[in-house]
């Protein structure tokens, strides 16, 4: 059996395994996301999503970008930590961890075939920046159904009130 370690990737190794994928006729779904604190919600979703490509490459925030975008107090779980659990999925095949606060050079590296989001988005909600870049690349976006109630905030929210 593969060890999770071995399906995560910096970019330039992302980038020769989507050409790979490619040149077999592969269609490539990527994600992204903090996936802090895995819960039910992630992988359900996770789940969807592979289901809209032949792989699934999970895109995931450093925990420096995750203090730009979340605040000091997070991530709760180390980038390797989410990154190993990311990729101990079946439905996930590879994992990149990013430092940028928007995925845009990694979206114009790997040019995945579908580009997927949460229903708690529409093509009007997500970052306009990224639609036109995956716009112009011809990239299908896809909004997969959630799980009410079921975030990290959430979680985050009950294990501080004592719930």
């Amino acid at each position: 059996m593969e060890s999770p370690e071995s399906r995560i990737m910096t970019l330039e190794q992302a980038v020769a395994w989507r050409r790979e994928l490619g040149a077999r006729g592969l269609r490539l779904a990527v994600t992204n996301g903090c996936f802090d604190l895995l819960h039910r919600g992630h992988v359900q979703y996770l789940h969807q999503a592979r289901q809209l490509a032949d792989a699934l490459l999970v895109a995931t925030n450093s925990d420096r970008s995750i203090r730009l975008v979340k605040g000091p107090d997070r991530p709760v779980v180390h980038e390797a930590d989410r990154a190993y659990m990311l990729t101990s999925l079946r439905a996930v095949d590879a994992v990149v961890v990013f430092d940028s606060e928007k995925p845009l050079p990694l979206f114009e590296a790997l040019q995945p075939d579908v580009y997927v989001k949460g229903g708690d988005y529409t093509v009007d909600t997500i970052v306009q920046e990224e639609r036109r870049l995956l716009e112009r690349l011809g990239v299908e976006i896809r909004f997969v159904q959630l799980i009410e109630g079921q975030s990290t905030t959430t979680t985050i929210r009950k294990v501080r009130n004592g719930a």
